[in-house]
């Protein structure tokens, strides 16, 4: 992979939207009232953990929005602003482009398992007690990657801070599946798409102004301070919104048979599988659009910022015109408007690729691919996570855990022949939003009441 300047910068504009994804993955699941909302801030153990719903928009009080839109954007927020900086770590311990990129990896993979194991924890033990500790555990790792002599020590630590980040992502989702169920849920995530899907927009430009004042290694002392003040943050604002009585157990025996029925459930597995698919869609965007815009059809560092911006936008715009939308329309037909809208992208995306339009093409095809998940994200994973008070911890780790498999999976396969051509990319996203579509299709006789 070329480490240009210009590549740099896109670069890390580029990952940011893994965590719009994973914000809105991250930010989708269950709902009640405007009223149990704002009980839920001041004192949630009073409130009831699974009301029904109501049909007026929830409102949530500003701080736990802030701090649960904080709580799922830790994809980004342990990417964006590392990423700029790997041609300077590569060179700091002597190491290759491709071991510098496996630091990211191991990161990736860390976020994906983390989940996996958060998820059946807060289900157990309840969501405060093991989110306090994932994420006193992120700002621990990001300083002993601070201090990472080699990159294979560094490899094992973004590991660690992985793990630990995922814990505020599954438990984000948990929480909010605690206070609201169905079509509120969705509204709810709606809102928190606001806060992450500008968090793509604000943290690669922070993190490449923060590279000015600082080497690779201050980046993760600006890391872990900023897991501390989420982790103060949490502590201020969260209560626990899981009561005993409501609580799973059963240890590990338990938490396997919870997954084998999840993945046996139909009405489960089939809006997961949506959405992972749609993110797979994503993550082909992020990983190839730097280079395809850039080197293939000639945009400079600060255009493609302009258009990466302008499709986070859209992104959020969708999700906020979702959130008013579920009020009238079932949450399986926003999902089936979402992937229609990526399947039109996709299409148009290839047939400019493949006639060669250029830009005039591949940009609005790009905007709608990237706006659908506006749709269908916070609608996949409230459909995923309804209705389960006992284990939605161990649910949502499923979902974050296959968003981030499938994304992981589709994004290299974007770059295969690195900037020389538009063509892998298109295909791959095509692909992915053919997945997700018949994956919809064939499961649109389930729960047609949402």
């Amino acid at each position: 992979m070329s480490f240009s300047a210009r590549t740099r910068r896109a670069a890390g504009t580029a990952a940011g939207a893994a965590g719009t994804a994973q914000g809105a993955a991250a930010g989708s699941a269950g709902a009640a009232s405007a009223e149990a909302a704002a009980s839920a801030s001041a004192a949630p153990a009073a409130a009831p953990a699974h009301a029904a719903v109501a049909p007026a928009a929830p409102r949530l009080p500003l701080r736990l929005v802030l701090v649960l839109g904080a709580l799922s954007a830790f994809g980004p927020l342990s990417l964006d602003m590392y990423l700029p900086g790997l041609p300077e770590l590569a060179g700091d311990l002597g190491v290759g482009a491709a071991d510098a990129q496996l630091t990211l990896t191991a990161c990736l993979l860390g976020l994906a398992f983390g989940q996996l194991v958060a998820g059946p924890l807060a289900d157990r033990w309840g969501r405060r007690r093991p989110l306090l500790w994932g994420l006193a555990g992120y700002a621990v790792a990001s300083v002993l990657c601070a201090f990472a002599p080699s990159a294979p020590a560094l490899t094992g630590l973004r590991l660690l801070q992985g793990l630990a980040g995922g814990f505020g992502i599954v438990i984000a989702r948990a929480v909010v599946s605690d206070l609201y169920e169905g079509p509120a849920a969705a509204r709810v995530f709606s809102l928190l798409m606001i806060v992450n899907g500008t968090a793509p927009i604000l943290a690669p430009l922070a993190g490449g102004q923060l590279l000015r004042l600082t080497d690779w290694r201050g980046v993760f002392w600006v890391l872990s301070l900023t897991g501390t003040l989420i982790l103060a943050g949490a502590a201020a604002v969260l209560r626990e919104t899981l009561p005993p009585q409501a609580r799973g157990g059963g240890g590990l025996g338990g938490t396997v048979r919870e997954f084998g029925a999840l993945l046996r459930e139909r009405g489960f597995l089939t809006p997961t599988l949506t959405g992972a698919f749609a993110f797979g869609a994503l993550m082909s965007y992020i990983a190839g659009s730097p280079f395809v815009l850039q080197e293939v059809y000639g945009l400079d560092a600060q255009q493609f910022s302009l258009v990466f911006g302008a499709n986070s936008l859209g992104l959020v715009l969708s999700g906020q015109l979702g959130g008013r939308l579920v009020r009238r329309h079932p949450m399986r037909r926003l999902v089936g408007w979402g992937v229609a809208m990526s399947g039109t992208g996709a299409v148009l995306l290839l047939v400019s690729v493949s006639a060669g339009l250029g830009l005039p093409g591949v940009l609005p095809a790009l905007l709608l691919v990237v706006s659908a998940i506006g749709l269908t994200a916070p609608n996949t994973a409230a459909l995923a996570l309804q209705g389960r008070p006992r284990t939605a911890g161990t649910a949502s780790a499923l979902l974050g855990l296959f968003s981030y498999a499938f994304g992981g999976l589709a994004a290299p396969l974007a770059g295969l022949t690195g900037a020389v051509s538009a063509f892998p990319m298109a295909v791959v996203i095509a692909a992915c939003a053919l997945l997700a579509t018949v994956t919809h299709l064939t499961g649109a006789g389930t729960r047609k009441d949402t």
